[in-house]
């Protein structure tokens, strides 16, 4: 796995994908820089050795040019993450874009204009990428966010570098994450999969339990397996077309020796609401017109327990409602737990877009091992796929 620290980046242009696919507020000023601060590393790293950076992402889903998107209203914070002044391209492509990417110098950085506002980008069409390689030496994928689409500018591209392309920081930091979990995890490892559906996460289920000893199954998900065990779920959330499928899941792991681990009891709400009635109900015994909407006492005691007789975990997905404070307990408790095992020498890694948006809110960013950056490409790499942007690096 070829990274930036197999090249010398003396007199050279790094051609970079990052992800700077950063939200904006009213006035377009970045709410939320972990994805800049994230490529700083990787970018540093090339200006240190005496090379120049040409940067190009993405920004939003425009249709053709729209100011709103353009990448011009984050430079500022960009600037201020990496101390650097940052040159602006209002094209990604064509004449002006290559001037200015040729006459950069060592230690410059241009950023180019939002790859979006070509619809080549997303087709992944050969001659727009060939037209982005001209406009550094050596390319560099580092947006892990994107890698799992076949765009030009993260898979693409890469074949007019034959010898001259490689992992940014951060994507290799990602890559060696997920391997730590899936290959080469210190055992009992542990997966804790939350959200509401099962049908999102069924491909990952199915790749994990050859992989994992124990598996925690929270949220929503809960109740399509304890219905299909025959239990009382009155009003909550359940796909009755994968009931079925849930009481596979758990043969499966039966088979493989795989303890799965589901609430015992549930905060439930009489209406979907933070102001909602609220009561502890057994799982199996939610009453009509009440909902299980987090992880009750007993549930999160059990959880705590098999945490921490962990070495290796992976957590995908909140164990409740976490945004409503009524219902953040489960999820809370459930961050502490692999803040304290993660303490004591496990290796705890953090992925998909609800459970790091828990560990930002609930303060367990720098508490876990590793917070993944790319909600989708972290769930197919879950799934066992090979990404498009990393296959295109190790080919």
């Amino acid at each position: 796995m070829k990274t930036i620290n197999d090249f010398n980046f003396q007199d050279k242009k790094a051609l970079i994908r990052v992800d700077f696919n950063v939200p904006l507020n009213d006035n377009f000023e970045v709410t939320d820089a972990t994805r800049i601060v994230s490529a700083k590393p990787t970018i540093i790293k090339i200006l240190e050795d005496g090379g120049s950076c040409v940067l190009m992402s993405h920004l939003g889903r425009p249709k053709g040019v729209q100011d709103e998107f353009s990448l011009k209203h984050i430079i500022p914070k960009i600037e201020d993450v990496l101390g650097v002044e940052v040159k602006f391209a209002s094209d990604c492509v064509g004449a002006e874009a290559e001037e200015k990417a040729n006459s950069l110098q060592p230690g410059e950085i241009l950023l180019l204009e939002n790859l979006r506002f070509h619809d080549e980008e997303t087709k992944g069409d050969k001659d727009f990428a060939k037209q982005l390689s001209k406009l550094g030496d050596i390319y560099v994928n580092d947006a892990f966010g994107t890698a799992h689409r076949a765009h030009a500018s993260t898979t693409i591209v890469a074949e007019f570098f034959p010898d001259a392309k490689c992992f940014g920081n951060l994507l290799a930091q990602e890559i060696e994450s997920i391997k730590k979990v899936l290959e080469d995890g210190e055992k009992p490892v542990l997966a804790v999969l939350g959200g509401a559906k099962v049908s999102s996460k069924i491909t990952v289920i199915e790749n994990i339990l050859d992989k994992v000893d124990h598996l925690i199954i929270g949220g929503g998900m809960t109740f399509t397996f304890v219905k299909a065990q025959g239990g009382k779920i009155g009003d909550s959330i359940c796909e009755d077309d994968k009931m079925d499928l849930a009481l596979d899941i758990l043969k499966q792991a039966k088979a493989k020796g795989v303890q799965v681990h589901l609430p015992v009891d549930v905060i439930a709400a009489d209406a979907f609401s933070n102001m909602a009635n609220t009561q502890i109900c057994d799982v199996t015994k939610i009453p009509d017109g009440w909902q299980g909407l987090d992880a009750g006492p007993k549930s999160r005691e059990i959880f705590d327990d098999v945490v921490n007789k962990s070495n290796t975990i992976l957590w995908n997905g909140p164990l409740g409602v976490f945004e409503m404070e009524s219902y953040d307990k489960g999820t809370i408790a459930l961050g502490n737990s692999i803040a304290n095992a993660t303490k004591n020498g496990a290796f705890s890694l953090v992925g998909g877009g609800d459970s790091v948006a828990a560990v930002k809110q609930f303060g367990f960013e720098d508490k876990v091992s590793y917070v993944s950056t790319g909600g989708g490409a972290m769930l197919e790499s879950l799934e066992g796929k090979t990404l498009p942007g990393i296959a295109a690096i190790m080919s």
